[in-house]
């Protein structure tokens, strides 16, 4: 069974044009806000939705996600939400993942979890912080509930470990564009092309940049060699800076309209 993020990749390969994908905490700035801000993405032109969990450790985020992350865990926000917005994603009609670190995940279930993005029609999840070592039985849950199960690679991934890793993913391969935390960026980092460079090496998978990318200039550039480009802190920072009524959420659309330009005018 092939899920709706896989359908996307595969339809935007044949019509030579990377994936925007956008990046949103559940609950932030509430879990109403959250749904009106993923609408004003999908309707700029965001073809794919990556849900965050709040977490209150977050080993890879950076300021931006992690302010956002700590209000919405202040609002109260749990997996119930994480769910709720992730379905509201997908009855917007775009593919939709989660972004959790593993211990939320092992605390709800594998099995549970697993299960549940199928049931509500999410196409998989990225795990930042899972090993494939220990990712047993997490493989045997999504395999059953045909999900994606997406993993990160760095430009510190040796080459033995990439091809380690990248077989084990499906959907796509999350490649972090830099050492160091979500953010936006000047500049998209120089690591970023090389080390897709390399994962093409060794898979063929769709492979999607995240880490730094905050205009519509850095997102046509990733696009000229990535297949998915992945936006998250550009999106949180307007909000944080507008507020999530009118003006916010109008900010937001436009910022997804100038990124999907970017993307769409690469190749």
């Amino acid at each position: 069974m092939r899920t709706a993020l896989d359908q996307l990749f595969e339809t935007s390969r044949s019509a030579n044009k990377a994936v925007l994908i956008g990046y949103l905490p559940a609950g932030f700035p509430t879990q109403k806000a959250s749904k009106k801000i993923i609408k004003a993405m999908i309707d700029g032109g965001v073809d794919a939705i990556e849900i965050g969990f709040p977490y209150s450790d977050p080993v890879m985020d950076g300021p931006v996600i992690q302010a956002a992350s700590e209000e919405a865990i202040k609002n109260g926000v749990g997996v119930d939400q994480v769910f709720e917005l992730m379905k509201s994603s997908v009855d917007y009609g775009v593919p939709s993942v989660i972004m959790s670190y593993w211990s939320p995940i092992e605390k709800y279930g594998v099995a549970e979890f697993a299960s549940k993005i199928s049931n509500l029609g999410g196409s998989g999840v990225i795990t930042p912080d899972l090993t494939i070592e220990e990712s047993q039985s997490w493989k045997e849950e999504t395999s059953r509930s045909a999900i994606n199960q997406i993993y990160v690679v760095a430009p510190s991934t040796t080459d033995e470990r990439l091809a380690k890793v990248t077989k084990e993913c499906s959907g796509f391969v999350y490649a972090a564009s830099l050492m160091g935390v979500t953010g936006t960026r000047d500049v998209v980092s120089t690591n970023a092309k090389s080390l897709v460079d390399r994962i093409r090496q060794v898979c063929n998978l769709p492979v999607a940049v995240g880490l730094g990318v905050s205009t519509k200039e850095q997102a046509r550039e990733v696009a000229t060699y990535a297949d998915g480009v992945i936006v998250g802190s550009a999106f949180i920072k307007i909000i944080q800076e507008n507020g999530s009524g009118r003006l916010g959420l109008k900010k937001v659309k436009q910022l997804a309209v100038s990124l999907s330009e970017g993307v769409n005018s690469a190749r």
